[in-house]
């Protein structure tokens, strides 16, 4: 009994190695650029493109302190910008979609489905089709230079992405618990606080995310609203180590990159079981 039990193991370990060593392989192939990145910002400049190797020959650790002072500006204010503007679109996203998505799926009101569907086209509209009309807009408001293009459409609700995953799992919870609410007098909004924001948590996470990700990250709306060095977030300021001399500082640079990449992984990484629970069951509710 025991060689019968054994041949059936023995035949799928090859099959399973096999598998791992592809999973391996794929899991280097989809990390060497960053392996590169953490390797070259620790390599002299004349190293970097001349040294494919992954272990630096050379460790120059200088690189991390010209990166941080040798900007137009300490890349602390930049770190610091686009944490601030990050936080705020955070908190507007999170607050607006769900108080939107929330009227959409449980509230009535003259056209409904007709605003649900002209909220599902603009998913499909590109920025910049919108970008020239969005500056005129803010120009006559005085906002150039300021945070505000960039933080206040985030509390009126124009993330029609997060809306939509909202509304999807809203759906799917009970209205049962809406409908026993109202019997014991809860107004909308106090079912909205006391019972649907509790069980949005997920998708709430989702949002919270991923509108920390983009925002943090997006370089071409700062570009066009923020004209001041002082008001520069990370992404804008990695760009001046290739424009402000004419001479790419490659080190420093290399070096800041890999810094600003250290929020986006503690963010993904302290969220990741909440962020996968919430696609996962905003994707099975109808």
């Amino acid at each position: 009994m025991a060689t019968k039990t054994d041949s059936p193991g023995r035949a799928f370990r090859p099959r399973r190695f096999m598998l791992h060593a592809a999973l391996v392989a794929g899991a280097f192939i989809m990390l060497y650029p960053l392996l590169w990145l953490a390797s070259a910002s620790v390599k002299p400049s004349t190293l970097i493109f001349s040294d494919p190797s992954l272990i630096p020959g050379e460790i120059r650790l200088q690189n991390y302190v010209e990166g941080w002072h040798g900007a137009a500006n300490s890349f602390g204010v930049f770190f610091a910008n686009s944490f601030l503007i990050a936080t705020l679109a955070v908190i507007g996203n999170t607050l607006a979609c769900s108080l939107v998505a929330y009227a959409f799926a449980r509230l009535e009101f003259a056209f409904k489905k007709t605003l649900f569907a002209l909220m599902l086209v603009t998913i499909m509209l590109p920025l910049h089709a919108t970008l020239i009309p969005q500056y005129i807009l803010f120009n006559g408001l005085g906002w150039i230079n300021t945070i505000l293009p960039i933080v206040v459409p985030k509390f009126l609700a124009v993330d029609a992405f997060f809306v939509f995953l909202m509304v999807q799992f809203i759906r799917g919870i009970p209205r049962e618990l809406d409908e026993a609410a109202a019997i014991d007098g809860a107004g909308p909004i106090r079912i909205y606080v006391s019972i649907i924001l509790p069980l949005l948590s997920p998708a709430l996470v989702t949002t919270a995310v991923f509108s920390f990700l983009w925002t943090y990250e997006d370089f071409l709306t700062p570009l066009v609203y923020l004209t001041s060095i002082d008001n520069y977030t990370v992404p804008q300021g990695l760009r001046l180590f290739m424009a402000s001399t004419g001479v790419s500082a490659w080190g420093p640079m290399l070096a800041m990159s890999l810094l600003s990449l250290v929020p986006l992984f503690v963010i993904f990484f302290l969220f990741q079981r909440r962020l996968i629970e919430g696609i996962a069951t905003t994707g099975l509710k109808g």
